[in-house]
This record gives structure tokens, C-alpha cells and sequence, in this order.
């Protein structure tokens, strides 16, 4: 009940706040001219970081007063940092998404924003590789803000069409929500895991309220700034569960022994993490910046194969289910129906994407979509 009330303040506050970010947005002229790389066609607002953060920002207050989440705010440096961090990126986003600021400017912000978070504790401690892999305090350090920094730029790379990102993070939010609870109400819960919950369902909240002005056509854009924000959460909910658990002391009727702490974020962020190594390699060969945009990520192919706008976010939403909910299947069934489930969903998912409706290709809808880096 904790949980649906903090997720239905998130909620309501993003999209109230959602709404009148595009009235002031129309009204006033908050929005950049339309470059050649990008998909839509109407200049549009890009200020919904903004209503995420706030949604965000109200609820947890509201949370700090239910006796529910006290593991998360007796100690509260943690969560703190995180909330600054997310004002951070929000703040470089928004005036990003304003006057477009070079790519080193946003990439030191980006480091800033994620050194707070583990500077405050927040961190890769540990990994299980070769039984539990222990980390020094430096080189936690280092993995922990180069992993941060590289899971918003993930998600930022696939921001170029309308609900695609609100979409894929509610996805993976749910289902990471779920492996948290797990450890949660397990013998080894600790109140690093409680982060992790109310961090998803902080952020999940957020994005239902967002998306019915997101999605197709969109009325308002997340922008850098959501985009970013989105990207943080994600990947400090996942490094405050991952890179605290010791995984061989979980029980196994509970977890894939061992690596699903690890195999879960990656199912989770596949899409992203994709996208972003595709688009780096592709860069990189051309001699090209990995930061310097252009138009072959992967939404724009399922655009040029001849899909529409809706059907090419539905089916990189079916790829982040598929193996997002596949791999969370292994903490409740066997390992060969966990193994069916996600062999089948994606031999549906691959029909799907090599068979567009070329009927509908010309539809104009699928010309009016976010703005990609």
C-alpha cells in the first residue's frame, strides 16, 4: 500500500506538472528549431525532465514520513545524494535541451552528478565474479561513476521516438522493482535495497504520470533532461542492489545462484546498452566522435525497414520484456521454463521486427516523434 501511494503521488504531480510544462511550453516558445537528424516535424516542447524530477521529488517526501521506508531515510545521505545528483542532470538537461551545450560541458556534468552519488556511499563494492570479486574504495569509485555515466548516455542515445524511453524504463522499473522486493523480504535485506525499491517506484510513478503527453503524437518531449534523469535512477537502483550483494549468501530457491545480480541489470538496460555500443563502434569507424550525433540508431532502422512510429517503440519495448521479464522468471520457475520463456519471446519479437506492415509505412504519425543525440 506504501508503495501504490508513493507511486500515485509521483504520478499525479508529473503529469499536472507534465501539462503545464507544454501550455508554457507552446505558449512561450520553449523549444529548439528542428535539425535535419531529427524525426519530427513540430517544434515541441522538451522540459518533461523537469515534471519527472518534481513527481520524483514530492513523493519521496511524502515517503520520508511513512515508517515504511525508514531504512531509506534514517540514513538519509544516500538518498540525498541521489536527489542532488538528479537536480544536477535535470539542471544540465534542461539548459541542454535549451541552447545545446557541447558534448564535453554535459559529459563533466554527467560525471559530477555521478560522483555525488558515490561519493556518498552508493557504490561497486562487489561482483560475482570468480566467487565475490571485492573492490578497493578508489576503484569502486571508478567503476561506480563510469557505470552511471555510461547508463545515461545509453538511455539518451535511444531517446528519438515518442514514448520510446517512458516506455522501455517503466518496463524495466517493474521489473526490477520486483527483484528488489525479492531481496527485500529476504534474509539478506539491507536498507540499500529498500533504495532500490523506492527509487523504481519513485521514478515509475513519474513516468505513467509522463507518458500520455509523451506518446505518439507527443505533446511534450523528456529532453536531455529527462532522458538523463531516467538514466541515473536506473543505474543507481541496479548498483545499489548488484554491487552490495553478496550472492552467494542468497538462497537458491530464491536467485540464479550467483549472476542474475548481475545478468538482470544488463536484461534490463538491453535496449540502451545496445543502441549505445552500436552507435559508438559505428561512429568510431567512420572516424567520427562517439558523441556526435546521427541517424542509424536503431529506431531509425525499424523506421527505414518500413515500420511506423508505434509499431517500431512497440517492438523495442517486446525486446526489453522479453528479456527483462524472461530473466526475472528465473527467481520463480525452473531454469529451462525461465530458458522457453525467453527463447519463444523472442523468436516472436524477431518475426515481429523483420516483418513490417508496409501498408501503413506512409503513415504520417510516424513522422512526429522525439528528438535523437
Amino acid at each position: 500500500m506504501a508503495y501504490a501511494l508513493i507511486a500515485l503521488i509521483a504520478t499525479s504531480v508529473s503529469f499536472l506538472l507534465a501539462a503545464g510544462l507544454w501550455r508554457a511550453g507552446i505558449r512561450y516558445g520553449w523549444h529548439r528549431e528542428i535539425r535535419p537528424r531529427d524525426v519530427h516535424q513540430e517544434p515541441t516542447p522538451r522540459l518533461g525532465g523537469i515534471a519527472l524530477f518534481v513527481g520524483m521529488v514530492v513523493s519521496a517526501g511524502i515517503a520520508s514520513t511513512l515508517p515504511e521506508f525508514a531504512a531509506v531515510f534514517d540514513n538519509p545521505r544516500p538518498i540525498t545524494a541521489v536527489l542532488i545528483a538528479a537536480f544536477i542532470v535535470v539542471a544540465l538537461g534542461v539548459v541542454d535541451d535549451l541552447i545545446d551545450l557541447d558534448w564535453l560541458t554535459k559529459l563533466s556534468g554527467q560525471i559530477i552528478a555521478a560522483g555525488v552519488v558515490a561519493w556518498q556511499g552508493v557504490q561497486i563494492v562487489s561482483l560475482p565474479i570468480g566467487g565475490l570479486t571485492l573492490f578497493s574504495p578508489t576503484l569502486s569509485l571508478i567503476l561506480t561513476v563510469l557505470a552511471i555515466v555510461l547508463v545515461m548516455n545509453a538511455v539518451n542515445f535511444i531517446d528519438g521516438l515518442d514514448g520510446l524511453v517512458a516506455g522501455v524504463a517503466l518496463i524495466s522499473n517493474g521489473v526490477f522493482f520486483l527483484y528488489a522486493f525479492v531481496l527485500t523480504n529476504s534474509d539478506q535485506g539491507t536498507p540499500y535495497f529498500s533504495l532500490a525499491t523506492i527509487l523504481t517506484v519513485l521514478l515509475a510513478g513519474s513516468l505513467v504520470g509522463f507518458l500520455p503527453l509523451n506518446w505518439n503524437p507527443a505533446k511534450l518531449f523528456m529532453g536531455d533532461s529527462g532522458a538523463l534523469l531516467v538514466g541515473l535512477i536506473m543505474s543507481v537502483s541496479a548498483i545499489s542492489v548488484t554491487g552490495q550483494i553478496d550472492p552467494g549468501a542468497v538462497s537458491p530457491t530464491q536467485l540464479l545462484p550467483a549472476f542474475l545480480p548481475v545478468i538482470l541489470p544488463l536484461a534490463v538496460l538491453v535496449v540502451p546498452l545496445l543502441d549505445f555500443g552500436l552507435a559508438v563502434v559505428r561512429r568510431l569507424r567512420r572516424g567520427m566522435s562517439p558523441f556526435d550525433a546521427d541517424r542509424a540508431h536503431l529506431h531509425h532502422r525499424l523506421l527505414d525497414m518500413g515500420h511506423t512510429h508505434r509499431q517500431a517503440v512497440l517492438i523495442l519495448y517486446s525486446w526489453t520484456a522479453v528479456l527483462a521479464i524472461g530473466t526475472l522468471m528465473f527467481l520463480f520457475v525452473a531454469w529451462y521454463w525461465a530458458l522457453g520463456i525467453i527463447a519463444i519471446g523472442l523468436v516472436g519479437s524477431t518475426i515481429v521486427t523483420l516483418s513490417p506492415d508496409q501498408r501503413v509505412a506512409d503513415d504520417p504519425l510516424s513522422f512526429e516523434s522525439e528528438e535523437t543525440p
